[in-house]
């Protein structure tokens, strides 16, 4: 077997692990006086942390990978280097960022979405701000600001990276109402979507 069809396999059982997971921990969560809702999964951080879901079961989902974006070289080439800067600040695999950016703009620093998402990795007004944003076009606070939040949304779901980027679309509220990976439409695309451009990039080393 291949050194490239080994990693293949790998990433495929290392994915296989992650939608397997269990459990989650506690989540607490309160809006504060700007309206932005703060989460956590440690008790008493803050009094006014609320719990909002009991530790318990997700049930994992299947799903069919789709034909991955392919960026251009130029596209690469420019925000690289912001992405891997990103990327080791907060912990979160520049891999995966790439592959957030490819479902979300397509690599478009511009890009707004009919429900007001904004710039590269499609920030919503709300978590700009959580992430003190001042410019969402501007790709290198838009970038920092989106990786923090994939590395709180792992945290938040202990790693499930398929409740974390369901979270990423549909927002946390609607992955602790439902338990699992929202009954949305675009929800349900966006989740394969991103896990198989993550392969991808996963390949490319």
């Amino acid at each position: 077997m291949g050194t490239g069809n080994r990693g293949y396999l790998m990433a495929c059982a290392a994915l296989a692990a992650c939608l397997a997971a269990p459990a989650f921990a506690d989540i607490y969560s309160f809006r504060d006086e700007r309206g932005v809702v703060h989460f956590t999964n440690i008790k008493g951080l803050d009094p006014r942390y609320k719990l909002v879901r009991k530790e318990g079961a997700i049930n994992p989902v299947s799903y069919t990978p789709t034909a991955p974006y392919t960026p251009t070289r130029e596209e690469l080439e420019r925000y690289t280097a912001i992405i891997k800067t990103a990327s080791q600040s907060y912990g979160v695999d520049a891999r995966l960022v790439h592959a957030v950016i490819s479902a979300e703009s397509n690599y478009n620093p511009n890009a707004v979405s009919r429900t007001g998402a904004q710039g590269i990795m499609q920030l919503m007004p709300d978590t700009a701000r959580r992430y003190g944003v001042q410019n969402s076009m501007d790709p290198i606070e838009n970038i920092h600001a989106g990786t923090r939040y994939l590395r709180d949304l792992l945290a938040m779901f202990k790693g499930r990276l398929d409740l974390a980027l369901a979270a990423y679309n549909a927002g946390e509220n609607a992955v602790l109402r439902s338990g699992g990976i929202p009954p949305y439409a675009e929800t349900r695309s966006y989740v394969p979507r991103v896990l198989g451009y993550y392969r991808e990039f996963q390949k490319r080393g």
